[in-house]
């Protein structure tokens, strides 16, 4: 562990991990259908992007977030710029969510992710529906908020002990 410390490179790779995972789950497409069960999907870029943003924006830089959004708009055919914008609405209540909160814990994380999710998601099928015309599944968009939502909890535990163990920062 010793080496891992000394290592100007592994140190720079292991603090860009998070960035790198961005750009694989937008590659992968907007929702990710990762367990394979019929409208289960969850959006790990939502999480990602939530999560870094709230701890460590220093990292996890808005021109790279912006630009996973236009790499996720060219690669599901969506309209460019939709997901960068929903990405920044992400980023806007990172930001406020930030500043208001005086202790941090996980619950109001929590419950503050579910907000943000639902508004985003909501504002996505809006604009979708209103300007391009793409019929709605309610259900998916009610699956995708629910899974999303609660596998938040699990992501959250895993990326914060990342983040003491790289970052050296208990907490914001």
């Amino acid at each position: 562990m010793s080496y891992l410390k000394k290592s100007g490179f592994l140190k720079h790779i292991f603090k860009s991990a998070p960035l790198i995972i961005l750009f694989v789950a937008v590659l992968n497409e907007f929702d990710a259908n990762y367990f394979g069960i019929p409208f289960l999907s969850v959006n790990l870029a939502f999480i990602l992007i939530f999560f870094w943003t709230l701890k460590n924006i220093e990292q996890f830089g808005y021109g790279y977030i912006f630009l996973a959004g236009i790499i996720n708009d060219v690669v599901t055919g969506s309209p460019l710029g939709l997901s960068s914008f929903l990405y920044m609405l992400i980023c806007v209540a990172t930001a406020y969510f930030r500043k208001i909160t005086l202790r941090p814990n996980i619950t109001k994380d929590w419950l503050f992710f579910l907000i943000t999710i639902s508004c985003v998601n909501s504002i996505y099928y809006i604009i979708s529906s209103y300007f391009f015309d793409v019929s709605i599944d309610y259900r998916f968009l009610l699956t995708n908020n629910l899974a999303t939502f609660l596998i938040f909890f699990l992501f959250y535990i895993i990326f914060n002990a990342y983040y003491k163990k790289f970052f050296r920062k208990s907490d914001v």
